[in-house]
């Protein structure tokens, strides 16, 4: 219970923080004039696409906390539950895995496209960060499955690849940066 304690503080001093910037921005916000061109079109497909691979990404981590496979999963589900025991969540959770690598690709690609065809909008704080935590996540993911990484590289890449707070950046300050473009 104290780790699920820690993220929602956390998640919650994140949210605040980020609430007050966007607050003390939205006044004097830059402005994003609307140019419906073909590629701010195709952008936004792009930027659709990388949020549901990122919903993917991060609920497959939620499907492995609720079926006991993490330390918080053991205060989240009690021990006489065995959910991952059911086949079907164990063939979702055998997908999830084998295909997390290729949806994390995907993410960082679609959404590096986003981000170049409607514009980083670097005066919005939010724009730069999503784009350097996700790209973070996908050195320290990259280095997990590089056959060459020495082992000790491997392990800190774990460490720094599995946390579940950089997804919640992700997800606020995406928000919170959208929201400051779209009246």
């Amino acid at each position: 219970m104290k780790k699920l304690k820690s993220i929602l503080i956390f998640t919650a001093i994140v949210f605040l923080i980020s609430l007050g910037y966007f607050l003390a921005i939205y006044p004097n916000r830059p402005a994003d004039p609307e140019h419906e061109t073909f590629l701010r079109e195709m952008g936004e497909v792009f930027g659709t696409l990388g949020i549901w691979a990122l919903l993917i990404i991060y609920g497959r981590t939620l499907v492995k906390l609720a079926f006991g496979q993490g330390g918080l999963a053991q205060r989240l589900v009690p021990d006489e539950v065995d959910v991952s025991a059911l086949p079907p969540f164990k063939i979702l959770l055998n997908v999830l895995n084998r295909t997390h690598v290729y949806v994390g690709i995907a993410a960082i690609a679609v959404i590096v496209l986003h981000i170049a065809m409607v514009g980083l909008h670097a005066d919005i704080l939010f724009f730069p960060a999503v784009l350097a935590l996700v790209l973070w996540q996908g050195v320290f993911g990259f280095f997990l499955t590089w056959r060459f990484s020495p082992q000790e590289l491997k392990k800190a890449s774990y460490y720094v690849h599995a946390q579940f707070l950089t997804g919640i950046m992700i997800g606020i300050f995406s928000v919170f940066g959208h929201l400051l473009l779209d009246d």
